[in-house]
């Protein structure tokens, strides 16, 4: 099989192609292939802050596959767009389980539509390992076939007001997503507040496409706060940077999905402090940072958190496959990561239990410095 090329052209091509239908990597399926499954927005509109964790992911599969995958199985990955559309995301699953019988589910990205595919899959008993939000009601009660391989929200939120605290910054505005991603994660933010000594001193949603930034940022400085947590992702995160900037001028603070909005801000990134649940992808210290740079410079992939995070997450998954192997069945992979003490993904020790599906509460905070770099 000759290698793919999954530069920012190829994975653009690969998400309009999969519009309505199913997107099969790699493609020929054979007997005794080992099938995953995935629902992601491909389109909509955060479907460009997806573009680099998928193609991580491919870097990991087509990896594994070239050196024969799991005991001379390939993983066969089918990946279905929901367009971050919480119905779409059920029917996908629906019919990766019930059609394509994939042994497993992984990297959904919508906190909505994981909450509402829950129940089905502890119904059918099909394993979700590894998610792209870390919404903490996802966490609040224990899921026998969820599990997660990074820190949640909750964890970076409490870290970001911990730090602030410390700094004596303690009048704190929060700019949120108008979606269920950013109503959800309010009651979170202002128990930690209450917790860590902070004041919350105003909050203002934001249009998912960006288009009420400038209306936050007015509102948010007319509370004086002395920073601002952002909770969003994709679009908005580029129009309330730009327009806290031009208006606001305290420090902002972002989640590490808010990563990929980086490169579009251009020098209006720098100083943007923003927490991180995946290690540093640039120390090569750890085996796998060294694995995921060799790949993703032979397939053109820029290097970063966002790449390096879908990289990760599918490294979870084979060590999953791995471990349940030779049976690969739904329940001896939930049994396998329940296994799973202190084995490292990247540097970041996990640690699971039949009683604990969450292996990681690891965070840090960084800084954009000059030209997008990331500073620790």
């Amino acid at each position: 099989m000759t290698r793919l090329q999954f530069t920012r052209r190829r994975v653009v091509l690969g998400a309009a192609a999969a519009v309505g239908g199913s997107w099969v990597w790699p493609a020929g399926a054979q007997e005794g292939d080992i099938i995953v499954g995935q629902s992601a927005p491909l389109t909509g509109p955060v479907a460009m802050a997806f573009q680099p964790p998928l193609a991580g992911e491919r870097l990991a599969l087509e990896e594994i596959n070239r050196k024969g995958g799991i005991n001379g199985r390939r993983i066969r990955l089918v990946l279905l767009d929901d367009a971050y559309d919480t119905q779409r995301t059920v029917e996908n699953v629906r019919q990766l389980v019930e059609q394509e019988k994939v042994v497993a589910l992984t990297g959904l990205g919508s906190t909505a539509g994981v909450a509402a595919i829950l129940p089905y899959i502890a119904e059918k008993r099909v394993p979700l390992v590894g998610i792209y939000t870390g919404a903490h009601v996802l966490r609040l009660r224990h899921h026998p076939y969820l599990f997660t391989s990074q820190a949640s929200f909750k964890d970076e939120v409490e870290h970001q007001l911990r730090t602030l605290v410390t700094l004596k910054m303690t009048r704190v505005g929060v700019a949120y997503q108008d979606n269920e991603f950013g109503k959800l994660m309010m009651p979170v933010v202002e128990a930690a507040a209450k917790e860590l000594g902070a004041t919350l001193v105003a909050s203002a949603p934001l249009a998912i496409d960006g288009s009420t930034s400038a209306q936050a940022a007015t509102a948010l400085s007319q509370a004086r706060p002395m920073a601002v947590l952002l909770i969003a992702v994709g679009p908005s995160v580029v129009g309330f940077v730009k327009a806290a900037k031009a208006g606001l001028n305290v420090p902002i603070y972002s989640l590490s999905v808010a990563a990929s909005a980086v490169p579009a801000l251009g020098a209006d990134a720098r100083g943007l402090a923003m927490t991180q649940v995946v290690p540093y992808p640039w120390r090569l210290v750890h085996p796998m940072a060294r694995d995921f740079h060799r790949e993703a410079a032979a397939a053109d992939v820029p290097v970063n958190y966002n790449s390096y995070g879908g990289y990760l997450g599918a490294r979870f998954l084979i060590e999953a496959l791995r471990r349940a192997a030779p049976n690969i069945t739904p329940d001896n992979i939930v049994r396998a990561i329940q296994g799973i003490r202190g084995w490292e993904l990247g540097g970041n020790p996990l640690n699971f239990s039949p009683t604990n599906h969450h292996g990681s509460n690891w965070v840090e905070i960084t800084i954009v410095g000059p030209d997008g770099r990331f500073l620790r």
